[in-house]
């Protein structure tokens, strides 16, 4: 049966998927303050970094963590970043680039707190805003 709620916000998302080591969390979570704080000076709507908690949920075949091939130590981010539309989230994507934040030369050569090669990312268009 279809479903009558049809409403949908307009809004445009980048999600992303991490695996993390536990050991870096702290890190990671300074680092995704001040990114989160770069993506709201230049126009994002919200900006979310959410740390797996319930991962092997009994209901679910493949869950994150076989996903992610997770190892001993690690833990599943799911983040988001909600935009007015995708034109929007295109702007303040540009802007958020030239930021000096993104360019400071004391993270030039510092490792990412996360397996960069397990990150997902993708753009989604909101399908229901209930």
């Amino acid at each position: 049966m279809p479903t009558k709620n049809k409403k949908t916000s307009g809004h445009y998302v980048d999600g992303f998927v991490l695996v993390v080591p536990k050991k870096n969390l702290n890190m990671y979570k300074e680092m995704a303050t001040e990114a989160g704080k770069v993506w709201k000076k230049y126009g994002a709507l919200d900006f979310k970094e959410c740390v797996g908690d319930d991962l092997y949920p009994k209901q679910v075949v493949f869950p994150f963590p076989k996903a992610m091939k997770l190892k001993k130590g690690e833990t599943v981010v799911f983040s988001f970043i909600v935009f007015k539309s995708r034109v929007h989230r295109d702007s303040v994507n540009a802007k958020v680039m030239k930021d000096p934040f993104m360019n400071d030369p004391k993270y030039k050569d510092k490792p990412m707190p996360f397996d960069m090669k397990r990150m997902c990312y993708g753009g989604f268009t909101v399908l229901v805003d209930a």
